[in-house]
């Protein structure tokens, strides 16, 4: 195992004067797999880690950063796993999980072995991961896209007709913090989450997968009457803190995984904001 990097926190009088330079290193993580390594980006805003597992000639455990401090990954913290390639198998503590395309798999506190493979050198899978600290030990579990709550969202009028796919929420799965889901944008759709929204009690993450080669999507982000952008590419990630709002619009269609973390669990805790609002 090995750290990417690790991120503080930005104060939002700060983020008005960043170039995008200054952007794209505090908000953007451009690299989530490496074959063979587990990879993770230790951020301050709720100690959320953003990290990946790609497993191509072997197995690789989920080890303990030195951020941790821990004698294994999941002392103190929960973890979610969604695959976003080919077939794999999780295992927790000598318990097999196989995980497929889209499907999830929650990971609860106090789960001591963990370790994550491949069916198909030539098609491995790709575990995009998330962690937050946690206080209690809820138990593992596997989550299908047939077992996510499914929000309808959007229209084809405004661009944003899409699923939602809730894979771990109340409900769904009982986590601590953490909550996680995907949306699929259906064709002709480029806009997620319009209109825009901010929730001051948690943060969130956003990784973006499925870009066609040579298109990119562009993510808005910052407080609404002061907005700024981060052009993103294929299976990059980018940080969003509490004060910012967070959206996207691509060149073409694409899937996003997000992620959050924070004091609230209730998803629909949001503060929106009109489109015509936005500056």
């Amino acid at each position: 195992m090995k750290i990417v990097e690790e991120r503080f926190a930005v104060h939002m009088d700060d983020f008005k004067h960043y170039d995008t330079e200054k952007l794209r290193k505090h908000f953007l993580i451009e690299k989530i797999f490496e074959a063979d390594e587990v990879l993770f980006t230790y951020t301050h805003y709720e100690r959320l880690m953003v990290g990946g597992a790609m497993p191509v000639n072997k197995a690789i455990k989920l080890d303990p950063v030195y951020q941790q401090k821990a004698d294994f990954f999941l002392q103190r913290r929960e973890l979610g796993a969604i695959n976003i390639g080919g077939s794999g198998k999780i295992t927790v503590d000598g318990t097999e999980y196989k995980i497929n395309t889209k499907e999830a798999l929650y990971i609860g506190r106090g789960a001591q072995d963990v370790s994550f493979s491949s069916d198909d050198a030539s098609n491995p899978a790709k575990f995009y991961l998330n962690s937050t600290p946690a206080h209690h030990a809820y138990p593992t579990k596997k989550v299908g896209k047939e077992d996510a709550k499914v929000l309808n969202m959007g229209s084809s009028e405004t661009c944003n007709e899409r699923n939602i796919y809730q894979l771990m929420i109340a409900g769904v799965v009982d986590t601590c913090q953490l909550q996680m889901g995907m949306t699929e944008l259906k064709t002709g759709s480029i806009w997620n989450t319009m209109p825009v929204h901010t929730h001051s009690r948690r943060m969130e993450a956003y990784f973006y997968f499925q870009i066609p080669e040579n298109q990119a999507v562009c993510h808005f982000m910052g407080p609404a009457h002061e907005t700024r952008h981060i052009w993103v590419g294929n299976e990059q990630a980018v940080v969003s803190p509490p004060w910012s709002m967070h959206s996207g619009a691509g060149t073409a269609n694409y899937t996003f995984i997000w992620g959050m973390a924070g004091e609230n669990l209730d998803y629909t805790d949001m503060d929106f904001h009109k489109p015509s609002d936005l500056k």
